[in-house]
C-alpha cells in the first residue's frame, strides 16, 4: 500500500497517464482518418467502375 500512496503521489505517473492518453488520440485520428481515405478510395473506384461498364 505504501508503494501505491508513493505512485499516487508521483508527477511522473500523472506524465505517463497523460502521453498514453496522447498517444491513443493520436492513435484514434489515424484511424479515423485511414478509415474515411479508404471509404473515398473505395467511391472513386466505384465511380470509375460504372463509367468504364457505360462506355462498353
Amino acid at each position: 500500500m505504501r508503494n501505491f500512496y508513493r505512485l499516487m503521489r508521483s508527477t511522473r505517473a500523472a506524465t505517463a497517464v497523460e502521453y498514453g492518453l496522447i498517444l491513443a488520440l493520436v492513435f484514434l485520428a489515424a484511424v479515423v482518418a485511414v478509415g474515411n481515405v479508404a471509404n473515398s478510395t473505395n467511391n472513386m473506384w466505384g465511380s470509375v467502375s460504372k463509367a468504364a461498364e457505360n462506355n462498353m
